[in-house]
């Protein structure tokens, strides 16, 4: 009788469980369908911008009449700085473990003396791991415009032109489906002309997510013409003075970005780990239920034999 109360227990506690994963679940899904809906709205625009200083700075490069101190390679690489956004909480699978790994091995892979700047309360794991966190930043869960990511690239972008980074780098996770989170390092500065690096957003191949690599390089093809330049731009007042007002502004929407990019994967991630804690729960309830059922029959059984053999002595 003992056992069928512990079992009963436990079903109890497990079905408790499964309404917590439930509603976590179905709250997680709200805050996707949000994050991703953010997400494909900005895409196009962050990417198109992305490349518009990217083609300005190999038309600079093909004139050698400007040079900017945001688009000049450092001819050593001394520190690095690097943005890692992560999550305030967890309960969301791999999604921290990944982008921590990639950056960890990012760093292991370059060598060079390299300090952290937190976006999000998980990353702060890499604190008692020796890595140096020179900055922290608090994460909302909804992010409501760009504006939000101004300090984090007022931040980057005077540590890099004061030289205390020789480079500045930004590590986030992709969002490529609902089921797929591609975690990605990028380099924020110096813009890089020459990095074969493909578009923040679009790692993934699937058209129902949102912009494809494939559709920016069709967008590049008509409004941008990589490669030969047919476009001559006039510069009002000075290609400089331009430059000093575009590239921070861009460089802002690039972390605008990844920080939609990172929620969208990371609501994701989290839908889909209680999705399969729910499961894990609903198998175990019928697994305890059958352990009842049997510890029950058992012990129905067993008062049956009891009660024959008093009969059968009393006879």
């Amino acid at each position: 009788m003992a056992k069928t109360k512990e079992i009963s227990r436990r079903i109890k506690s497990v079905s408790n469980t499964k309404k917590i994963t439930k509603a976590m679940e179905m709250v997680a899904a709200a805050k996707m369908r949000k994050a991703v809906e953010a997400v494909l709205k900005t895409r196009t625009y962050a990417n198109l911008s992305w490349e518009t200083v990217l083609h300005l700075a190999k038309l600079a490069e093909k004139r050698d009449e400007m040079s900017h101190p945001l688009l000049t390679k450092r001819k050593e690489v001394k520190k690095v700085g690097l943005i890692l956004i992560s999550s305030n909480r967890g309960l969301c699978g791999g999604f921290n473990a990944a982008v921590i790994s990639k950056v960890k091995e990012s760093i292991k892979k370059h060598d060079v003396d390299t300090e952290i700047v937190l976006v999000g309360r998980k990353g702060g794991i890499l604190a008692p791991q020796g890595y140096h966190i020179a900055a922290e930043f608090e994460k909302a869960d909804l992010v409501l415009s760009a504006a939000e990511t101004n300090p984090i690239a007022r931040m980057a972008t005077a540590e890099y032109l004061s030289g205390k980074y020789d480079k500045i780098m930004l590590a986030y996770t992709d969002f490529i489906s609902g089921v797929k989170q591609e975690p990605r390092v990028k380099q924020l500065l110096p813009v890089d002309i020459s990095a074969e690096d493909q578009y923040l957003g679009v790692v993934g191949k699937d058209e129902a997510v949102g912009t494809s690599k494939e559709y920016i390089e069709e967008k590049e093809k008509k409004h941008l013409q990589s490669g030969e330049f047919i476009y001559e731009y006039a510069f009002e007042p000075s290609a400089n003075e331009v430059l000093d007002r575009i590239v921070p502004r861009l460089i802002e929407v690039q972390l605008y970005q990844a920080l939609l990019e990172s929620n969208a994967s990371e609501h994701s991630a989290r839908m889909t780990a209680m999705h399969q804690a729910t499961e894990a729960a609903s198998d175990m309830v019928s697994e305890l239920t059958l352990f009842y059922n049997k510890a029950r029959q058992a012990s129905i059984t067993a008062e049956i034999a009891e009660i024959s053999a008093g009969a059968n002595a009393l006879a």
